[in-house]
């Protein structure tokens, strides 16, 4: 497959997952939001935070509020993260690559973005904002099911799935960061009632919080959620599960193309080192600066996978 094929595969399904991702974000801080009784800001400052657009916000907005961040992360297309500007790049993507693909994925994007255009072509009001988040998952699930339904498993799925699970890893990951960042009004609050439906709150925010339920017996609590999302490799948006997913995929690669390279040895190496560790050990090392570094090696492994597949030529 041409580089630049293959590089317009990953990244509209990279868009594609960054889009539902967004979504989740802004509903975990939006949910944890309502749980606060003052200094909502600081909550809206951690989901800028761990969007990684901050600076670029603060170029536009003095103000950390629902209505600024909201707007911003959905609807701003001078953000290329909001949800329509990667909608718009998916679909582009899409149409560059549109040979590579089946009539039912092509037509499940263009479906996604003229929906989204409509849906996100005014400001949301707080009370449409939990439907329009839905819309934007449903959607990002229409496209998946089209991928899973109809598409050859060939290097064009490999790297669709490829671009998925790196995706949704670095967004689980960030998910998860919102929690420590800057969350809790104070350390006292650590392992408290407050501390605890925060967490629940997280699992709703990725969809985990029945599959939680089903797998665990144990108590919810900070150790147990963290425990799930981050080394449980049953749980689809895990980071243990996208970890497998990357690997399992860039080994379907190395064996049609009949060689390995680096980024294989990175992502073995990165799900490996979640396979050693436990979740004492993590928060031993402090929750926040374990999901940094997941953060840069993930990232890493990206910036890697197009070197050694030559996405730019």
């Amino acid at each position: 497959m041409l580089g630049k094929t293959a590089g317009g595969l990953y990244w509209m399904f990279r868009f594609l997952e960054r889009s539902e991702n967004t979504a989740r974000l802004i509903e975990a801080g939006f949910r944890i939001a309502l749980t606060r009784s003052t200094d909502s800001e600081s909550e809206w400052k951690s989901v800028v935070t761990t969007a990684g657009v901050k600076r670029q916000f603060k170029a536009k907005y003095d103000v950390f509020n629902g209505a600024n961040v909201v707007d911003f992360l959905l609807r701003d297309p001078t953000n290329p993260s909001s949800v329509i500007s990667v909608i718009e790049n998916a679909r582009t993507n899409a149409r560059m690559v549109r040979t590579a693909l089946t009539t039912e994925v092509w037509e499940a994007v263009n479906e996604t973005w003229m929906t989204l255009k409509n849906s996100l072509k005014r400001p949301i009001k707080e009370t449409d904002l939990p439907a329009v988040l839905g819309i934007i998952r449903r959607q990002s699930a229409l496209v998946r099911g089209a991928l899973h339904g109809t598409m050859m498993r060939n290097d064009i799925y490999d790297f669709a799935q490829i671009g998925t699970a790196l995706e949704r890893s670095d967004n689980t990951a960030r998910i998860i960061d919102v929690k420590y960042y800057t969350l809790l009004p104070s350390a006292s609050f650590v392992g408290s009632r407050l501390d605890n439906v925060q967490w629940e709150t997280i699992l709703r925010s990725v969809s985990a919080h029945r599959s939680f339920r089903w797998m665990n017996d144990s108590e919810m609590t900070s150790a147990t959620i963290a425990d799930f999302l981050i080394l449980d490799a049953r749980f689809p948006r895990s980071l243990a599960y996208s970890g497998k997913n990357l690997v399992a995929n860039l080994d379907f690669l190395a064996k049609d193309y009949g060689s390995r390279t680096q980024c294989h040895d990175m992502a073995d190496d990165l799900l490996e080192s979640l396979k050693k560790r436990d979740i004492q050990s993590i928060f031993e090392l402090g929750l926040h600066q374990f999901i940094s570094d997941f953060i840069q090696s993930n990232n890493a492994i990206g910036v890697q996978i197009e070197r050694d597949y030559r996405f730019n030529g």
